[in-house]
């Protein structure tokens, strides 16, 4: 398999660790300082690009019917543009705010137990948490807003999150520590008792890892994807 990198900076350089290791060949780098090689013969891109930058970037891998995988967040508000585009060039896309494999867990896990407090009426109060490094864009993280709108959608007790504490919503908290790759943290409480689930990540790989998945699943498909398609939970 060929693919281009789009976003060449943490994730983008561990994608390129992570391919080189599993002798895929990357026949494109494409960053605001950098472009090498050639964008239409890959196979797939793979786009961990700024968010201002994203969509432009994914529009460009259509104009050549190059199949993309985005882990960018924060560009949401175009996804029906994204979408239409890949209709219209006939290729494929899949988008996940997270790639890894243990996080697509989590989201079962925090959908399970959302669905089970709306099914018996339960009086918790509900928050998400997330802590990411001092570089990190976007605030809330795409994880954490994916975390608070499946809450959502299985639970009508709550009809939106917030950063007010005063507020009836899911109370959202975002953290920017030191190093930290990413640690989320849902928690379920009432007058009597807390649940806690939490995700915390190591390392980089696991996305990079899950995305080059995401990459080879994708190959000479056409159409919109979600990461649960790959999975088949």
């Amino acid at each position: 398999m060929k693919i281009a990198i789009i976003g060449y900076g943490k994730m983008g350089r561990t994608i390129e660790k992570i391919a080189v290791q599993e002798n895929i060949e990357i026949v494109c780098i494409i960053d605001k300082e950098v472009q090498e090689g050639d964008l239409s013969k890959a196979d797939v891109s793979i786009n961990f690009s700024v968010p201002s930058a994203a969509v432009k970037n994914i529009l460009k891998s259509f104009d050549h019917k190059v199949p993309v995988v985005c882990g960018t967040t924060g560009w949401l508000d175009d996804f029906d543009l994204v979408k239409n585009y890949c209709e219209k060039k006939e290729t494929a896309f899949i988008y996940s705010s997270n790639f890894s494999f243990g996080v697509n867990i989590f989201f079962k896990v925090n959908q399970y137990l959302a669905t089970l407090m709306n099914k018996y009426d339960s009086p918790y109060k509900i928050s998400v948490e997330e802590t990411h490094h001092k570089d990190k864009l976007d605030s809330p993280s795409g994880t954490a807003l994916s975390l608070a709108n499946d809450i959502i959608k299985k639970n009508n007790r709550f009809k939106n999150w917030t950063t007010n504490k005063s507020s009836n919503g899911i109370l959202m908290t975002s953290i920017r520590k030191n190093k930290k790759i990413g640690i989320h943290n849902i928690s379920f409480e009432s007058d009597f008792d807390k649940i806690i689930i939490q995700h915390e990540a190591h390392s980089r790989d696991a996305f990079a890892k899950g995305s080059i998945i995401a990459a080879k699943w994708i190959k000479n498909k056409k159409g919109i994807f979600k990461m649960e398609d790959i999975l088949d939970f």
